[in-house]
């Protein structure tokens, strides 16, 4: 089977993990992708799961694994002259150059748009950054916690009227980000490559991950900008649809009711729950009656699941055609038979590390196979090969070599 990117070359230069996601989505679909690391390894690539509260003495860092899959490891300390060279000569023979570089430095090493495009008009760029490539903050550093999560207002309204901001989970905007800049270097190769060789022009394709967040929130953005005025926070006491709320149960657990319209499943909400009496009771008996008396029927409803553990009540939901899911901890979402039966969690055999799951590519197509079980590299274990390749002098390669340790 033709993978969909096979002959398209990919030069990354990035850590951590929205552009580096985004590099192993494109190795998913075929291309080969050159990762530009540092000798000592970038520190994503050394973030055990002990050095994160884990009880575990995995000795590798599975997330790098999930964000670097399938890729060839070079080995480049770009504080010597030579290894700005040699980066340039790799760039030479590349499709796309993916970095996460803030414009200064891409300045410095010579991969800015300007210079690149000059040289190689065929080349598409792909930038990812905090805050854009303009503006007073192009060269501020971030993460998806700073730029994505707090300066959004996803920080802030993700939270009950009475409790401290959430902290984020890692990498969320980050991912989100990878799949943006994953369609636009797909389409910028289509649009290079519509004749079916390099014939049309490159360009930049530039993802910020503050827009990413307001994009991913763009269902609250939009109407903040047509009203001016942040969403109403949500307070589950008093929430406007009852069945639109997380309800704790009577062994701790919880779960979340998402019948978002909630007269097509009222009566068999209530007949689900064993209340049938709430059906016929006028201050309940519509959308707005609820809404109007939604604290006093959310303070029933308390005391209704109070009286079962979250396996009765699955039990309980079963036969009724409701929209509903119980909160689970990712230790067992992980173990979820629906997402096992979608193939999320696929086997990774690693010379290293031995047998491990990982997660598996966000697409599946039906003319190729995206498996996700591709190792990430070796730090640098690809440097010789891929130098030689790049016709790289042998006084340079070993010069590289020697940097590298």
């Amino acid at each position: 089977m033709t993978a969909p990117l096979d002959g398209v070359k990919v030069v990354e230069v990035a850590s951590f993990v929205a552009a580096p996601a985004c590099g192993a989505l494109l190795a998913d679909l075929g291309a080969d992708v050159v990762k530009v690391e540092v000798p000592w390894g970038e520190i994503y690539r050394h973030s055990h799961p002990r050095y994160a509260g884990y009880a575990s003495d995995f000795a590798g860092a599975p997330h790098f694994h999930m964000d670097n899959r399938g890729k060839r490891s070079l080995a480049l300390d770009l504080a010597l002259p030579q290894a700005v060279d040699v980066l340039a000569k790799l760039v030479e023979g590349a499709d796309v150059l993916l970095t996460n570089m803030l414009p200064a430095r891409q300045a410095k090493y010579g991969i800015d748009p300007e210079t690149l495009l000059a040289k190689h008009p065929h080349l598409v760029i792909a930038r990812l950054s905090g805050y854009g490539p303009v503006g007073a903050e192009a060269d501020a550093p971030a993460f998806d916690y700073s730029s994505y999560w707090a300066r959004t207002g996803l920080m802030d309204q993700l939270h009950e009227p009475d409790a401290p901001p959430p902290f984020q989970r890692p990498g969320m905007g980050d991912h989100s980000a990878s799949l943006s800049l994953a369609v636009g270097i797909l389409s910028a190769l289509r649009m290079r490559d519509r004749d079916g060789v390099r014939s049309g022009p490159g360009q930049v394709i530039d993802v910020n991950l503050q827009h990413i967040g307001f994009y991913i929130e763009g269902n609250d953005a939009a109407t903040t900008l047509v009203t001016g005025e942040s969403p109403p926070r949500h307070d589950r006491r008093e929430a406007r649809n009852p069945l639109w709320n997380h309800y704790q149960c009577g062994d701790g657990r919880w779960l979340f009711l998402v019948m978002i319209e909630s007269d097509r499943y009222w009566q068999a909400f209530t007949e689900a729950i064993g209340e049938p009496g709430l059906a016929v009771d006028e201050r309940f008996a519509t959308a707005v009656p609820r809404f109007q008396n939604s604290k006093v029927l959310i303070e029933r409803l308390d005391a209704v699941f109070a009286r079962k553990g979250l396996d009765e009540w699955t039990r309980a939901f079963e036969g009724h055609r409701l929209i509903w899911a119980p909160v689970l901890t990712v230790a067992e979402a992980v173990q979820d038979p629906q997402a096992i039966a979608n193939g999320s969690f696929p086997t990774v055999r690693h010379s290293e590390l031995g047998e491990f799951k990982t997660v598996a590519p966000p697409l599946k197509m039906s003319g190729f196979d995206m498996p996700g079980t591709a190792p990430a590299p070796s730090l640098g274990a690809d440097t010789l090969a891929i130098l030689t390749e790049a016709g790289v002098d042998d006084e340079t390669i070993a010069l590289i070599l020697a940097a590298a340790g």
